[in-house]
């Protein structure tokens, strides 16, 4: 996935925390036999292989890109399979982390039973599902979680074709509709919220598990919407427009405020990886690696643009990890 995992400023900023943490690059670490470097690694090496949700992919990514800085023996590879893709390799013994939008499902933790495959969930960031409109469109401010139902079940297939149908105040132009693929966990978390069912959706939308394409389609058409995870919002906040929900109780843009306090509602959500417990047991730079994010959430996460945990919920995430041993 091509995309920008930092400003500008950023990289320097937590390669130097990165640093700091770890007790600075020149300082001497022991390696697991015992041995000493002085290049501030531990002489870990191997690759940490990942895959499932997109929305999680540039909060994993970036969190791989600065543990390398201090393991460079370590490879961490993030691919993008969707949630749903991601939990099927997972549970073959084939990933060592599996990145998440939504909780694992039922039918998936059985797959991962049978195979043998033990598993941890750590949450490690909140999201606020952004649903999203060209610059250009200067109808669309506000929708309420009905007028999205409309948009969005199954029947208005074929039949909900141009905004005044959602609502008539809305202009009488045709609906152009981008969103994820059934792998992604977005799409299942948006159906399930939005239309009362995990895959409750019309079909005839532009879909993709890669939310760049989502991106490039909305900024495209005055009349597109689309959603996504809040930090793709953020980086394209030039060319978009952030549509405010209104499930009750008035209209609520997506923030990280309005995400952590719970009123931008149903669309804030957490994120989560899950970890095999034998990658972590029996792989040493898997486990490193996870102690780092856990330890580093944080500041990964505002520098990805993710939308941190609170303190209570880090600390939950350290302890969860430190249990792992």
């Amino acid at each position: 996935m091509n995309r920008t995992l930092y400003r500008a400023a950023a990289p320097a900023a937590l390669l130097l925390l990165a640093l700091t943490a770890c007790g600075g690059a020149n300082e001497d670490a022991a390696t697991p036999d015992g041995e000493t470097t002085t290049d501030g690694a531990s002489g870990l090496s191997g690759e940490v292989l990942i895959d499932g949700s997109s929305t999680v992919q540039p909060l994993t990514a970036a969190a791989g890109e600065l543990f390398k800085q201090i393991e460079p023996g370590v490879n961490v590879s993030v691919a993008t399979s969707g949630t749903g893709g991601g939990f099927e390799v997972f549970c073959q013994g084939s990933t060592d982390i599996s990145d998440a939008s939504r909780p694992i499902k039922d039918e998936e933790a059985q797959a991962c039973a049978d195979a043998g495959i033990e598993y941890t969930e750590l949450r490690v960031a909140t999201d606020a599902l952004t649903v999203v409109v060209s610059a250009d469109n200067d109808f669309l401010t506000c929708l309420t979680t009905d007028e999205l139902a409309t948009l969005w079940k199954p029947e208005a297939e074929g039949t909900v074709m141009t905004w005044d149908q959602v609502n008539p105040e809305f202009a009488a132009e045709p609906i152009e509709l981008y969103g994820p693929g059934t792998d992604s966990g977005t799409f299942d978390y948006f159906t399930e919220e939005i239309g009362g069912e995990t895959g409750a959706s019309r079909t005839d939308y532009n879909a993709s598990e890669d939310d760049n394409v989502i991106v490039q389609g909305v900024q495209g058409s005055p009349n597109a919407l689309g959603y996504f995870g809040y930090t793709y919002y953020e980086e394209n906040a030039d060319s978009l427009k952030a549509v405010e929900i209104d499930s009750g109780a008035g209209c609520v843009a997506p923030s990280a405020e309005t995400a952590a306090d719970g009123s931008y509602s149903p669309l804030a959500r957490p994120l989560f990886i899950y970890v095999n417990n034998a990658s972590f047991a029996d792989k040493p730079y898997v486990a490193e690696f996870v102690k780092y994010y856990a330890e580093n959430d944080g500041t990964i996460a505002e520098a990805a643009q993710f939308i941190p945990l609170n303190e209570e919920m880090a600390g939950e995430l350290v302890a969860a990890v430190d249990a792992l041993g």
